[in-house]
């Protein structure tokens, strides 16, 4: 374990939502409507919009635009501008609650899964930001909704190699320029149930920078204790991409939650015992809500009350699956609770492509 104070410190954490807003309803009217006539469209299939534990989502082009085919080329330029305005949104307010500007950061990663872009996004945000011309850039590209989680993982490995930097970490996701109309595959519209667009920022900070900073206003000292992957054999299949001349196809197994219940306990148990904790002790939860059945599978496979997801559950009811910083919401929002006492381990959680787990322990503190 770290002794108290030695650790890189999450210093602030903030997120942020594009303007276009559809409640679950409209979503699934929507694309009953697109769908109409196919196996893709009858009422069996479409349940699954009401089973989904959602109740809002937002993206970042108006639902009409969805009934449309539009070429990836287009997809993928409305990818660069909104990702770029959707990620400084959620960095400028990060970067003011930990009481900095963007010229005291010393590193940006970047991470994201639903566009590609050649100088990529992070030079593009820290440009927009008015960071250093000598701010160190990191892109991070496939991870999905494990993104946000591994993440926070790589800016706490760079604050604590170089403990006088100020690291910012972005993640933003626009998984609905990925929809393809033409797509038929019950995949899609589990998909379109499912996903939305969203961007969160962390601001972490290596104990000598945080203890020359001070205060910074938010009160969050969430000390970053460590972190951990699991890279599963016999898994690239279960959740990705498959690319085509149209553009990026989901792909996810409706395994995901039984894969859950049986292999994410014996991996997270290592980890938490490295560092003297066990499932047994009262730990915090930030997990990725990526559905419903797998918020349920998590509690089952940890041994925790639905109660204990509260925050997870109702991030996915408000906004639903936005990939990779999805985490980050539900973190925000239970370090907002103020439920966290000093001393008190907090985990954040995200499973994604690979098939993978990201673990980052925290905890508040003294």
């Amino acid at each position: 374990m770290i002794a108290p104070g030695g650790a890189p410190r999450l210093a602030a954490i903030a997120s942020a939502v594009p303007a276009h807003a559809a409640s679950q309803a409209e979503a699934r009217a929507l694309v009953a409507r697109m769908f109409r006539g196919s196996e893709v469209g009858s009422e069996r299939l479409l349940a699954v919009f009401d089973h989904s534990g959602i109740e809002r989502r937002h993206f970042c082009m108006p639902l009409e635009w969805y009934t449309h085919g539009h070429a990836f080329e287009e997809q993928n330029a409305l990818y660069v501008e909104h990702a770029l305005a959707l990620g400084r949104e959620a960095a400028e307010r990060a970067i003011a609650r930990a009481g900095l500007s963007p010229r005291e950061l010393d590193h940006v990663v970047y991470v994201s899964t639903t566009g590609i872009a050649t100088p990529s996004l992070d030079a593009r945000l820290s440009l927009a930001l008015g960071c250093r011309q000598d701010c160190r850039r990191t892109p991070l590209w496939g991870l999905g909704c494990a993104g946000g989680a591994a993440g926070l993982a790589r800016a706490r490995d760079l604050a604590l190699a170089e403990p006088g930097a100020r690291v910012l970490l972005v993640a933003v996701e626009l998984c609905s320029l990925t929809f393809r109309l033409e797509d038929m595959d019950k995949r899609n519209l589990v998909a379109t149930s499912l996903f939305a667009d969203g961007a969160a920022a962390a601001v972490v900070e290596g104990p000598r920078a945080y203890h020359a900073n001070g205060s910074n206003g938010s009160n969050v000292a969430i000390e970053l204790l460590g972190s951990h992957s699991t890279l599963w054999p016999d898994t690239i299949g279960m959740m990705g991409w498959t690319v085509t001349g149209q553009g990026l196809h989901v792909v996810f197994s409706r395994d995901i939650p039984s894969f859950v219940r049986e292999r994410v306990r014996p991996s997270l148990e290592g980890f938490l015992s490295a560092h003297g904790l066990s499932l047994d002790d009262a730990i915090h939860v930030a997990a990725h809500p990526g559905g419903a059945k797998v918020l349920e599978a998590y509690a089952e496979a940890l041994g925790r009350p639905a109660a204990a997801f509260v925050h997870a559950r109702e991030v996915l009811r408000e906004h639903g699956n936005m990939s990779s910083p999805t985490c980050l919401f539900v973190l925000e929002r239970l370090i907002a609770s103020g439920e966290i006492g000093p001393g008190e381990p907090v985990l954040v959680s995200a499973l994604g492509p690979g098939f993978a787990a990201e673990y980052v322990l925290g905890r508040r503190a003294a």
